[in-house]
């Protein structure tokens, strides 16, 4: 692993983009920052994060076993090592929100949004971004957050919990690269958040609807089940699941 550490940048996945675009990287570049000025999360949203206290940072991985529609096979074998890391340090109730959000005691604490490089049509590389909620205990108008310290009490190091994570990712590298595919999709679907269960949702128009999830679709897709029986695929931008 080749680690730059960063008191500052605009984002830790638009300074990586930027370096892997004039010279040739080493897999598993990890950059990792202090401070986000532009932290960005799913859907343009904004990663909000206290300086210092928050694990944010930037994976420049090499891939070339997956299609282009096969993309969110990667998205789930990092939200996968994501939670099999947090297990290891004994963080409690933990599930993953769909697309890609883990949730401890229903609250969030990791965002991550993945970045693909495309070259000649296909896959070459993923910028795998992750940011993580460890050590800041307060989230003024932030609904439904909270950190790893908020939730055990523990302070934690930054870099023991980075390279818990690298570590993991590089387990589920051999589960892509192997194309266990079912495999990742069906241990995603097992740590589905209100999965099975009468869930709440929000469209794109305002409407507010009832069903209940029954896994993920090959392209990222949300299943759900509908009240009058009938199944349907949304992706991120027609549906949002409320808590």
């Amino acid at each position: 692993m080749n680690l730059i550490k960063l008191d500052a940048t605009d984002s830790t996945n638009s300074f990586l983009r930027r370096l892997a675009a004039h010279k040739e990287l080493q897999d598993y570049t990890v950059v990792m920052a202090e401070k986000q000025m532009e932290g960005r999360g799913q859907m343009g949203t904004q990663w909000v994060s206290e300086a210092g206290k928050n694990l944010t940072f930037s994976v420049f991985k090499k891939i070339t076993c997956l299609d282009k529609n096969e993309q969110f096979y990667l998205s789930m074998a990092v939200s996968l090592a994501i939670y099999d890391a947090l297990t290891y340090f004994a963080i409690p109730y933990l599930k993953i929100k769909w697309p890609n959000d883990i949730l401890s005691v229903n609250s969030k604490i990791c965002g991550i949004l993945i970045e693909s490089i495309i070259k000649n049509g296909e896959m070459s590389a993923s910028i795998i971004g992750i940011g993580l909620n460890l050590n800041q205990t307060t989230f003024d108008g932030v609904t439904n957050a909270s950190s790893l310290k908020s939730i055990t009490g523990i302070h934690y190091n930054k870099e023991e919990v980075m390279s818990k994570i690298v570590e993991m990712i590089k387990k589920y590298e051999t589960w892509v690269v192997d194309r266990a595919l079912l495999k990742i999709k069906e241990t995603f679907e097992n740590h589905l958040f209100r999965k099975d269960k009468p869930s709440t949702f929000k469209l794109a128009n305002g409407e507010l609807i009832m069903g209940f999830i029954k896994g993920v679709a090959v392209n990222g897709c949300l299943i759900v089940l509908m009240e009058d029986n009938i199944i349907k695929e949304f992706d991120l931008k027609e549906l949002k699941l409320l808590y």
